[in-house]
Protein backbone atom coordinates (compact mmCIF):
# COMPACT_ATOMS: atom_id res chain seq x y z
CA UNK A 1 0.00 0.00 0.00
CA UNK A 2 1.40 3.67 -0.66
CA UNK A 3 0.75 6.10 1.44
CA UNK A 4 1.33 10.17 0.83
CA UNK A 5 2.26 11.73 4.72
CA UNK A 6 2.03 15.67 5.08
CA UNK A 7 3.78 16.79 7.91
CA UNK A 8 6.01 19.85 7.95
CA UNK A 9 7.98 18.32 11.11
CA UNK A 10 11.36 16.75 9.21
CA UNK A 11 12.38 14.80 11.85
CA UNK A 12 8.67 13.17 12.60
CA UNK A 13 7.92 12.76 8.98
CA UNK A 14 11.28 10.82 8.35
CA UNK A 15 10.88 8.83 11.32
CA UNK A 16 7.12 7.77 10.32
CA UNK A 17 8.18 7.09 6.87
CA UNK A 18 11.45 5.07 7.70
CA UNK A 19 8.89 2.66 10.56
CA UNK A 20 5.94 2.29 8.07
CA UNK A 21 8.37 1.10 5.20
CA UNK A 22 9.81 -1.25 7.18
CA UNK A 23 6.45 -2.34 7.60
CA UNK A 24 5.91 -2.87 4.04
CA UNK A 25 4.30 -0.04 3.29
CA UNK A 26 5.23 2.68 0.87
CA UNK A 27 5.33 6.66 1.78
CA UNK A 28 5.91 9.86 0.04
CA UNK A 29 6.37 12.48 2.12
CA UNK A 30 5.01 16.48 1.68
CA UNK A 31 5.97 18.93 4.04
CA UNK A 32 3.68 21.51 2.32
CA UNK A 33 0.11 21.51 1.10
CA UNK A 34 1.72 22.71 -2.27
CA UNK A 35 3.93 19.63 -2.41
CA UNK A 36 0.77 17.38 -1.09
CA UNK A 37 -1.21 18.72 -3.76
CA UNK A 38 1.41 18.12 -6.47
CA UNK A 39 1.78 14.93 -5.36
CA UNK A 40 -1.82 13.54 -4.97
CA UNK A 41 -2.47 14.74 -9.19
CA UNK A 42 0.67 12.78 -9.79
CA UNK A 43 0.20 9.56 -8.06
CA UNK A 44 -2.54 7.53 -6.77
CA UNK A 45 -2.34 6.81 -2.70
CA UNK A 46 -4.38 4.21 -0.63
CA UNK A 47 -4.51 6.23 2.20
CA UNK A 48 -3.81 10.18 3.05
CA UNK A 49 -1.98 11.09 6.39
CA UNK A 50 -2.03 14.53 6.97
CA UNK A 51 -1.21 17.03 9.96
CA UNK A 52 -4.11 19.26 10.56
CA UNK A 53 -1.98 22.62 11.61
CA UNK A 54 0.74 23.82 8.91
CA UNK A 55 2.34 27.13 8.48
CA UNK A 56 0.58 27.97 5.23
CA UNK A 57 -2.86 26.70 5.43
CA UNK A 58 -4.71 23.49 7.19
CA UNK A 59 -4.67 19.47 6.42
CA UNK A 60 -8.76 20.74 6.38
CA UNK A 61 -8.23 22.33 3.68
CA UNK A 62 -6.39 20.41 1.88
CA UNK A 63 -8.88 17.18 2.41
CA UNK A 64 -12.01 19.84 1.16
CA UNK A 65 -9.86 20.66 -2.11
CA UNK A 66 -9.49 17.16 -2.93
CA UNK A 67 -13.01 16.17 -2.03
CA UNK A 68 -13.86 18.29 -4.56
CA UNK A 69 -11.62 17.78 -7.50
CA UNK A 70 -13.66 13.95 -6.27
CA UNK A 71 -10.84 12.03 -4.36
CA UNK A 72 -11.87 9.79 -2.10
CA UNK A 73 -9.14 8.37 -0.64
CA UNK A 74 -9.08 7.44 2.94
CA UNK A 75 -7.39 10.00 5.32
CA UNK A 76 -6.57 9.90 9.31
CA UNK A 77 -5.50 13.31 10.66
CA UNK A 78 -2.15 13.30 12.68
CA UNK A 79 -2.58 16.59 14.90
CA UNK A 80 -1.22 17.90 18.28
CA UNK A 81 -4.72 19.24 19.04
CA UNK A 82 -7.96 18.05 18.54
CA UNK A 83 -11.10 20.42 18.91
CA UNK A 84 -15.05 18.83 18.18
CA UNK A 85 -15.11 21.56 15.44
CA UNK A 86 -11.75 19.95 13.67
CA UNK A 87 -12.69 16.47 14.46
CA UNK A 88 -16.58 17.77 12.88
CA UNK A 89 -15.24 18.83 9.80
CA UNK A 90 -12.86 15.87 9.50
CA UNK A 91 -15.31 13.47 9.59
CA UNK A 92 -17.76 15.10 7.18
CA UNK A 93 -14.75 15.28 4.59
CA UNK A 94 -14.65 11.50 4.74
CA UNK A 95 -11.87 10.91 7.34
CA UNK A 96 -11.92 7.66 8.62
CA UNK A 97 -9.53 8.63 12.09
CA UNK A 98 -8.01 11.60 14.30
CA UNK A 99 -4.17 10.47 16.20
CA UNK A 100 -3.15 12.73 18.72
CA UNK A 101 0.32 14.07 18.99
CA UNK A 102 2.11 12.70 20.67
CA UNK A 103 1.57 9.39 19.55
CA UNK A 104 4.00 5.86 19.56
CA UNK A 105 4.59 4.79 15.69
CA UNK A 106 2.94 1.41 17.06
CA UNK A 107 -0.75 3.19 16.89
CA UNK A 108 -1.07 4.46 13.95
CA UNK A 109 0.36 0.60 12.74
CA UNK A 110 -2.48 -0.95 14.97
CA UNK A 111 -4.80 1.35 13.61
CA UNK A 112 -4.11 1.00 9.76
CA UNK A 113 -4.33 -2.45 10.20
CA UNK A 114 -7.57 -2.52 11.80
CA UNK A 115 -8.84 0.22 8.96
CA UNK A 116 -7.50 -1.53 6.15
CA UNK A 117 -8.32 -5.51 7.15
CA UNK A 118 -10.33 -7.60 4.94
CA UNK A 119 -12.78 -4.62 3.48
CA UNK A 120 -13.39 -6.25 0.31
CA UNK A 121 -14.29 -4.03 -2.33
CA UNK A 122 -18.02 -4.97 -4.68
CA UNK A 123 -18.70 -4.31 -8.57
CA UNK A 124 -22.06 -5.90 -9.72
CA UNK A 125 -20.75 -9.30 -9.70
CA UNK A 126 -17.16 -8.99 -9.26
CA UNK A 127 -15.50 -9.00 -6.07
CA UNK A 128 -12.27 -7.90 -4.90
CA UNK A 129 -10.71 -9.60 -1.52
CA UNK A 130 -7.35 -7.32 -0.69
CA UNK A 131 -6.55 -9.67 2.05
CA UNK A 132 -5.52 -12.31 -0.82
CA UNK A 133 -5.32 -9.63 -3.73
CA UNK A 134 -8.25 -12.23 -5.55
CA UNK A 135 -10.63 -11.46 -7.91
CA UNK A 136 -13.76 -13.01 -7.91
CA UNK A 137 -16.69 -12.83 -10.48
CA UNK A 138 -19.82 -14.60 -10.18
CA UNK A 139 -17.73 -17.02 -7.09
CA UNK A 140 -14.98 -17.73 -9.46
CA UNK A 141 -11.19 -16.47 -8.96
CA UNK A 142 -10.60 -14.39 -12.29
CA UNK A 143 -6.79 -15.05 -13.32
CA UNK A 144 -5.94 -11.72 -14.55
CA UNK A 145 -2.06 -11.38 -14.70
CA UNK A 146 -0.17 -9.18 -12.63
CA UNK A 147 -0.71 -6.43 -14.68
CA UNK A 148 -4.08 -6.14 -15.46
CA UNK A 149 -4.94 -7.06 -12.01
CA UNK A 150 -3.48 -4.07 -10.51
CA UNK A 151 -4.95 -2.11 -13.36
CA UNK A 152 -8.27 -3.17 -12.37
CA UNK A 153 -8.04 -2.35 -8.85
CA UNK A 154 -6.78 0.85 -9.55
CA UNK A 155 -10.33 1.67 -11.74
CA UNK A 156 -11.96 -0.47 -8.92
CA UNK A 157 -11.17 1.78 -5.97
CA UNK A 158 -11.73 5.13 -8.40
CA UNK A 159 -15.32 3.33 -9.76
CA UNK A 160 -16.81 6.47 -11.40
CA UNK A 161 -14.02 8.95 -11.35
CA UNK A 162 -11.48 9.22 -14.25
CA UNK A 163 -8.04 7.75 -13.11
CA UNK A 164 -5.47 9.63 -15.62
CA UNK A 165 -3.24 7.75 -17.82
CA UNK A 166 -0.26 8.26 -16.01
CA UNK A 167 -1.22 6.81 -12.60
CA UNK A 168 -2.45 3.82 -14.77
CA UNK A 169 1.06 3.52 -16.60
CA UNK A 170 3.03 2.95 -13.18
CA UNK A 171 1.16 -0.50 -13.39
CA UNK A 172 3.66 -1.60 -16.07
CA UNK A 173 7.23 -2.29 -15.76
CA UNK A 174 7.32 -0.98 -19.71
CA UNK A 175 4.68 1.47 -19.85
CA UNK A 176 2.68 2.61 -23.38
CA UNK A 177 -0.18 4.22 -24.88
CA UNK A 178 -0.18 0.56 -27.20
CA UNK A 179 0.21 -1.50 -23.92
CA UNK A 180 -2.50 0.26 -22.02
CA UNK A 181 -5.25 0.15 -25.04
CA UNK A 182 -4.23 -4.18 -24.48
CA UNK A 183 -4.55 -4.77 -20.86
CA UNK A 184 -7.75 -2.08 -20.47
CA UNK A 185 -9.19 -4.38 -23.59
CA UNK A 186 -8.48 -7.47 -21.78
CA UNK A 187 -10.07 -6.44 -19.08
CA UNK A 188 -13.29 -5.24 -20.20
CA UNK A 189 -13.41 -8.85 -22.32
CA UNK A 190 -12.33 -11.24 -19.25
CA UNK A 191 -14.67 -9.12 -16.71
CA UNK A 192 -17.45 -7.93 -19.01
CA UNK A 193 -17.31 -4.15 -17.56
CA UNK A 194 -17.55 -0.69 -18.89
CA UNK A 195 -14.56 1.17 -19.04
CA UNK A 196 -14.84 4.34 -20.79
CA UNK A 197 -11.60 6.08 -22.42
CA UNK A 198 -11.24 9.50 -21.57
CA UNK A 199 -9.24 10.92 -25.11
CA UNK A 200 -5.66 11.59 -23.88
CA UNK A 201 -6.41 11.68 -20.20
CA UNK A 202 -7.35 8.34 -18.63
CA UNK A 203 -9.72 6.27 -18.44
CA UNK A 204 -13.21 5.57 -15.97
CA UNK A 205 -15.08 2.04 -14.87
CA UNK A 206 -17.99 2.92 -15.39
CA UNK A 207 -20.18 2.70 -12.01
CA UNK A 208 -22.93 -0.01 -12.19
Amino acid sequence: MKFLLLEDDHILSETLALFLSREGYSVDIALDIQEAEALSFKNRYDLYLLDINLPKGSGLELLSTLRHAEDDTPTIFLTAQIDMDSMAQGFALGAIDYIKKPFDPEELLIRLRAKFREERLYYGDIVYDPKGGVIRKDGSIIDLGHVNNELFILLLTRVGAMVPKEALYECFDHPSSNALRVAIATLKQKLDIDIKNIRAKGYILEKV
